[in-house]
């Protein structure tokens, strides 16, 4: 498994309800992933989660049937302490 924190976008034919459900119960089964969105009128899937991101589309093809195209593919910091930044007193008061 890879550590890096990925987010990715994906275009899927999700033409009908079972299309949509067969969909979501793959995703929903896949451990790496964190979140995921799935956009019906778009026909897009977003997913986030520490995963490799050409395996998990081979993975969601397969567990599918449905062609998967990829994209984008984000890079995202998991580590950092996060957090607001200080603020620096910019409001004004009356």
């Amino acid at each position: 498994m890879s550590g890096k924190f990925y987010c990715m976008t994906m275009r899927m034919n999700i033409d009908c309800n079972g299309c949509y459900q067969r969909i979501r119960r793959a995703l929903l089964h896949m451990q790496d992933l964190e979140s995921h969105l799935i956009d019906r009128k778009q026909h897009r899937v977003s997913v986030c989660g520490a995963f490799v991101p050409q395996d998990l589309a081979i993975k969601l093809r397969k567990r599918t049937n449905r062609r998967v195209e990829i994209l984008e593919i984000k890079e995202v910091d998991a580590g950092g302490g996060g957090g607001d930044p200080p603020s620096e007193g910019g409001g004004q008061q009356r």
